[in-house]
Formats: C-alpha cells, structure tokens, sequence
C-alpha cells in the first residue's frame, strides 16, 4: 500500500513538472533557497540532524502544496476567497479562546500538531482584499479604502491582542500593498500615511510595555546589554565578525559559543552573515530579491485584477520579511520575532509561504486561459 502511494506521488511530481502551471524559474529559486536553509540550520543547529529533518519534511509538504495549488486556476480561488477569509478569522477567534505559547497566546493544538493561524491570513487577507478590490472601480475611493481597512483591521486587531504586534503589522502590509497596487492616487497615499503619523503618538499608550521596551533598545541598546539590549548586541557582533568572507561554514563562534540567543529561528541571518559575511549575503540577498523580481513580473503578466493584486501583493510581503528580518539582526529595526523566510526553523511559517507561491504559479500557469 505504501509503495503504491509513492508511486502515485511519483506520478503525481512528474505530470506537475511537465504542466504549464509548474514555473521553472521560480521553482527553482525556491529549492535553492530551501537547501542554503536547510544548510544554515545544521549549522546554526550545531549540526542536530533532527531539527534539519523536520524543516526538509515541512518543506517538502509545502512544496507538495505549492504543486497542488498551482493546478487549482485562479478564479476557482477567487471564488473560495471569502471562504477561506472568514474561516481564518475562525481560527484567530479561537486562537483567542484556546491559544497556547510562552507568554503569547499564537498557536493551536490540533491533535498534537501545533498550528499558528496569523501565518495563515498572511495569505488569506491579501486574497480578501484582491476579491474585495477586483470587482470595483479603481483606483479605490474613500468608500472602498474604508471598508477594505475594516477587512485589514480585524484579523490585524486579534493577532496583536495575542500579543504579536510585530505580526499583526505584516498582516497589515500584505493586505495594504493589494491597494496600493490597485493604482491608490498619491494624494490619499500620503494623506492616509499623515493620519497613520498623527495616531502613532496614541498607538504609543496601547502598546505593551515590553514593546516599549523593544523601541527603547532599538535607539539605545547599549543601555542594557546584558538585558533588553542583549539580542541586538550580540547579533551586530555576529554580523560584524563575518567581514568580507566569513569564517566558513560551522566555524561561527556567537552560535557555537551559545552568545547569540535564537540562532535557529528570528536570528539566523545573523548566524548566515558570520559565517559567509558581506559577500554570501549580498548573493543570499540577490536570491531573495529574484524571488521578489519573479513574482512581480508574474503580476504583470496576470490577465485580471484580482490575480495581479494577489500576485504583486505576495510578492512585496515577502520582500517586506526579508526586510525586516535584515533591519532587526542589524539594529536598524526592533526585534518583533519575524523569522528569515525559507531559511529560519518554523514549519507552518514555510509552508504557508510556498503555499502562496502557489498561488503565484497558478496565475502564471493558467494566464493564457482567462480573458484580457
């Protein structure tokens, strides 16, 4: 029985690969990408194959999902869409309810699998808003920035009351690039970014005090640095001693050594740059930056609003990741716990992201079959 699942499995891989729905480019961007993770982590891990075990099952599930949702066209998922939006809210809620984590409420315990829902609406809000937006007149007017910021604000709202601020606002984002996307006047962008600059005084009295605390290290770390400052010194420190070539590969001294704190997950960036310094991360940033490249060219080819909202607004989150992962082990950012896409150890967060390349792959495949 369970050769005869590989096989079909096997069948499966290979009608995929030779489907126009399966785009090479990207793909394979992805495996490269996936294999320096898996790379970083032995080492970061101080080679535990078992945690390197379980990241390359995880990605071999979400590129297993990726295929699948490559094959499903994009109006069928344009259909879904409202679906799978409030079934996220759902699970929020219930997160809510009966979450489970250390200090943060952000996971749910289904059977032993341990699922954390905000990765989820990472892809399901910019779905909503690219649903929402494609059946309307663009550029969107205040009636339409309204109720699309209504979509945004509920899941948005329920992750940072887990708390998870850092979260909540690349939620935010994703669903905040499928209207700028869809063509938003400069005057309300800037309008809107001078209401958001009026309120951050007032969002400063509803933040917990530990994300004040993360603000007040940002610009001072060397006030506490066997504290709130420790993180962020040890991690420049990391940065800093790769130089130009690194030390190579499993001969960082910070993780080794124990120095540098979540080396594995929100700072293995940190642990990449001592290892193969300046030069491995401009080329590790090179990869991350094709990735993006790729997926906004597949927005641009996209035969309808809906799939090019979704398309570019995917892809400028994901740029969004590897962005503020970089600001923060460099000190230019606050600490917020986001992991290094594809790289960092995290299994619903991977496979949530090669789901949504999916869903790019999707628009790229079956774009000769919708109508201009």
């Amino acid at each position: 029985m369970i050769a005869g699942f590989a096989l079909r499995v096997r069948a499966f891989l290979l009608r995929a690969l030779r489907q126009p729905y399966f785009d090479a480019p990207l793909a394979g961007a992805l495996a490269l990408l996936a294999g320096i993770g898996l790379a970083t982590l032995y080492s970061a891990s101080d080679l535990d194959r078992h945690l390197v075990v379980n990241q390359a099952l995880r990605f071999a599930l979400g590129g297993l999902l990726m295929l699948l949702i490559a094959r499903v066209p994009p109006a069928t998922w344009r259909n879904w869409t409202p679906w799978l939006y409030a079934a996220s809210l759902l699970l929020l809620v219930a997160v809510a309810l009966h979450g489970q984590g250390r200090g943060a409420n952000r996971w749910l315990n289904l059977g032993g699998l341990r699922f954390q829902p905000s990765e989820l609406v990472k892809l399901t809000l910019p779905m909503m808003i690219a649903w929402y937006l494609h059946a309307r007149e663009l550029p969107p007017r205040w009636g339409t920035l309204l109720a699309v910021a209504l979509l945004i604000a509920a899941p948005a709202l329920l992750i940072a009351k887990q708390p998870d601020l850092g979260t909540a606002l690349l939620v935010a984002a994703s669903g905040v690039f499928a209207v700028f996307l869809a063509g938003l006047a400069w005057w309300r962008i800037f309008a809107l970014l001078g209401a958001v600059a009026a309120a951050a005084p007032l969002a400063w009295h509803f933040m917990h005090e530990y994300q004040r605390d993360r603000l007040r290290t940002l610009l001072d770390p060397e006030s506490d640095p066997l504290g709130r400052g420790y993180h962020i010194l040890q991690s420049e420190i990391a940065v800093g001693s790769g130089g130009w070539l690194g030390k190579g590969w499993h001969h960082g001294t910070q993780s080794r050594l124990e120095f540098l704190p979540e080396h594995t997950t929100d700072f293995v960036f940190a642990v990449f740059a001592e290892e193969w310094g300046l030069i491995g991360v401009v080329a590790l940033l090179a990869l991350y930056l094709f990735i993006v490249g790729r997926g906004l060219v597949i927005a641009a080819n996209a035969r309808d609003t809906y799939s090019r909202l979704l398309a570019g607004s995917i892809s400028m989150a994901f740029f969004v990741y590897v962005l503020v992962n970089g600001g923060m082990i460099t000190g230019l950012l606050p600490v917020v716990g986001v992991p290094l896409p594809l790289v960092s150890y995290g299994g619903t967060s991977a496979v949530s992201l090669l789901a949504g390349f999916g869903m790019l792959m999707s628009i790229h495949g079956h774009r000769r079959l919708l109508p201009r």
